[in-house]
């Protein structure tokens, strides 16, 4: 496996190796051991799989707070996107910054989101599924969200508002100014 740092620390690109021949290809997405090695020890308690139809279908910002906060090992196994990470630790010297990787089902890279970010894709191409990995399991009264289109993050997402495919849940998402929530 390849490991890449990005500029907010904690927040790394996967890489797994890939076996190919004429058959197509073998890849281990997920090892503790050899993560470990790397320093990145958590414990997985719960996988998810999302599929989204539409080119432009935006999940997200979204986080938990503590104590169920969750860190997230993301993936894309069918299609594009653009996976998103925004720092939401106060006092951080990257609060309010983000991180913008294109995962997808060729390239094969995952991006480990820790808590204390909120996480958002986007996707790219039509039918994409997303899977990842969480350290806690879902808790819906610790479920929160930041609007992906907040000015003062300043994401530059592949689509604007009035065609973004959201949710109802994620277009009443607040701006980070608003937000109760988050992590000192």
């Amino acid at each position: 496996m390849q490991i890449e740092k990005t500029e907010l620390d904690g927040v790394i690109i996967i890489t797994p190796k890939r076996f190919g021949d004429a058959r197509g290809f073998f890849v281990e997405t997920y090892n503790k051991a050899t993560l470990g090695a790397e320093g990145v020890r958590l414990e997985f308690v719960q996988d998810n799989h999302s599929l989204s139809r539409e080119v432009g279908t935006l999940r997200g910002l979204h986080f938990q707070s503590a104590p169920f906060g969750q860190d997230k090992l993301v993936r894309c196994s069918r299609g594009r996107i653009l996976d998103v990470a925004v720092d939401l630790r106060r006092s951080s010297a990257t609060f309010r910054r983000h991180v913008g990787v294109e995962l997808s089902a060729e390239n094969g890279r995952q991006l480990l989101v820790p808590v204390g970010f909120a996480h958002g894709f986007c996707t790219l191409e039509p039918d994409t599924e997303v899977q990842y990995k969480v350290t806690n399991y879902y808790a819906p009264a610790h479920d929160h969200g930041l609007a992906f289109d907040d000015p003062e993050i300043a994401i530059p997402w592949p689509v604007d508002r009035s065609n973004a495919m959201l949710s109802a849940k994620d277009r009443a998402l607040p701006r980070l100014k608003d937000l109760a929530a988050g992590f000192e």
